[in-house]
């Protein structure tokens, strides 16, 4: 039987009245307020007013505009008026702990895999104290799948990976959990779940431990919500502790929880075999550079602004010096990977380990899973074209010219971001629209990155629009190898008389063009001397930009194109 040791909880965020009470006498307050912010704006979706922060953290809002403010300088989120917004670039505190982890990294190919073999949803999640939290997710598009994102945690009790953690709980794990429990029994505390309507005593989850841990595996009938059911099994490391657990979720529609484990878990447990060989298997990363040295950590007051809060950015920035071959570190390698003294790492380590964001054993210091917490289960669903919009109103306010993205679909290019300008005269284009894919800028800028046989059938079936429109496939392919080697492409009337326009590419993590954004305009606007002297330095800053983004956001999720 479980052991029914009692000792208190300890909550996920502080309020600020009690911030001084119960932090160590070393903590670095503003970056527990910091935190807070964070913590309050990724249980809003990722969004919310900054009034509204002001009432949800507690916080006076002279408080929370310096703390937006400093987030906003870091590149964490953008303030769109009165609302502060979660930015990709936030994403990189819950890379450093997936980097530092390796499992998303060795394990997420074999998962994807059998997401595609047997056409459900499969997921790996690790023990976050008396929870779980996502840290892959392959899903299955349908009108009814799973919702759950990386980094979104759920209670251990009512998930078919909470038990498998369960068998290693110590007392003291154990007695945290039935405080939690007492103290919420509803639930409410995890957003991502329903509510429970009709709590349950304790004894039906010590239960399933016990098969759990007898069976080795477990199974998930309807505890998130009706119709959802799930079979996982854990994936153990060389000490044979559980490492991940890796789910196959379904819904009734499909399976029910004994046909889903009668039907599916035996090729859970080949893989879950293979997976735990790859582990075995993997070498030993070499340390790599950390992602996040910041230039505010030795930048002065006078030169970030009065408003920017030093101590809330070095702290967020100890975070970023963990990652691949970085998962333990002295106090002694996190003040060189960052530039911080010694002292001023110390005490954001003592925050952090405070919060609950890192661990000590000895005199190193590890991420934990509640890093995750901090923006990424948002952020993790972002799409291309919701990250490149703010960039892209950035731009057009800049020129004062219509600036889209576009992507290919089939033999055409579809625009699935833009943001035109006001005038008398504007280029008509919405979100969805698709055009032939030779005579514009946006479709030389990608055809230019496929080799020449992929290129093949769209210079087989060029036709003119207008008296310039290029229709001779030589002359066509000759333009793409320049524009490959220019980096942009300029076209001046072949879509349509009077109509210039002028692109660059966006490419993802590996180099591969994904995108295109261009700035497009009548021709008496400028010349085509000018939309290359004055608008390409400003549209390739811009694609940087997106770029940056790109390769944050696609570390360890997928971003869809569109």
């Amino acid at each position: 039987m479980p052991p029914t040791h009692h000792t208190p909880t300890e909550p996920d965020a502080v309020a600020p009245a009690q911030l001084h009470a119960v932090a160590p006498v070393e903590a670095v307050i503003p970056l527990m307020r910091g935190i807070t912010v964070l913590s309050r704006l990724t249980e809003a979706g990722g969004t919310s007013s900054l009034s509204g922060l002001e009432r949800t953290t507690g916080l006076a809002r002279s408080t929370v505009d310096r703390i937006a403010a400093t987030l906003a300088r870091m590149g964490y989120l953008r303030l769109d008026g009165r609302d502060a917004v979660l930015a990709p670039r936030l994403m990189e505190l819950g890379n450093a702990y997936l980097a530092a982890l390796r499992l998303p990294r060795l394990l997420d190919t074999r998962a994807d895999a059998l997401a595609d073999e047997l056409d459900e949803s499969v997921s790996l999640a690790v023990a976050d104290r008396d929870g779980i939290r996502f840290i892959h997710q392959a899903t299955r598009r349908r009108a009814m799948s799973l919702s759950f994102r990386i980094g979104d945690l759920l209670p251990a009790e009512r998930t078919a990976p909470g038990p498998l953690f369960a068998t290693e709980w110590t007392p003291e794990d154990w007695a945290r959990w039935r405080d939690r429990r007492a103290a919420d029994p509803h639930d409410l505390g995890f957003p991502t779940l329903p509510p429970r309507e009709h709590p349950v005593g304790d004894e039906e989850f010590e239960e399933r431990t016990r098969e759990a841990d007898a069976r080795g595996w477990s199974l998930d009938d309807q505890l998130i919500e009706p119709g959802l059911v799930a079979v996982s099994v854990p994936v153990r490391d060389l000490g044979g502790r559980v490492a991940c657990v890796v789910s196959v979720v379904s819904h009734t529609s499909r399976h029910t929880a004994d046909s889903l484990r009668d039907t599916l878990l035996p090729r859970l447990r080949a893989t879950v075999q293979a997976m735990e060989r790859d582990l075995r298997e993997a070498p030993a990363q070499p340390p790599a550079a950390p992602a996040g040295l910041a230039t505010w950590t030795g930048a002065s007051k006078q030169e970030l602004g009065r408003e920017f809060v030093e101590s809330l950015a070095r702290g967020l920035t100890v975070i970023t010096a963990f990652g691949e071959g970085r998962a333990a570190l002295t106090l002694t390698e996190v003040a060189q990977a960052t530039g911080l003294a010694r002292a001023t790492a110390r005490r954001a380590l003592i925050t952090l380990e405070h919060l609950g964001h890192v661990t000590a054993h000895g005199r190193t210091f590890s991420l934990t899973p509640r890093v995750l917490s901090l923006g990424f289960p948002p952020l993790s669903r972002t799409t291309l074209p919701q990250l490149a919009a703010p960039h892209l109103a950035e731009l057009a306010d800049l020129l004062h010219d219509s600036a889209s993205l576009a992507v290919l679909a089939g033999d055409e290019i579809q625009y699935t971001a833009r943001v035109a300008t006001s005038r008398i005269m504007s280029v008509n284009i919405t979100v969805g629209t698709r055009l032939p894919t030779f005579p514009t800028s946006l479709g030389r800028v990608m055809l230019a990155d496929l080799t020449p046989a992929e290129r093949a059938p769209f210079l087989a079936r060029l036709h003119p629009l207008t008296p310039h429109t290029v229709t001779d496939p030589a002359v066509l392919g000759a333009t793409l190898n320049r524009v490959r080697e220019n980096g942009y492409a300029l076209v001046d009337g072949e879509l349509e008389e009077g109509l210039r326009s002028i692109a660059v590419p966006v490419r993802d993590r590996t180099g591969r063009v994904v995108a295109a954004v261009n700035v497009a305009m009548h021709s008496s606007r400028r010349t085509a001397e000018q939309c290359v002297g004055e608008v390409l330095p400003e549209l390739a800053a811009t694609a940087g930009r997106i770029e940056a983004d790109l390769r944050v956001a696609g570390r360890f999720t997928r971003v869809p194109a569109t």
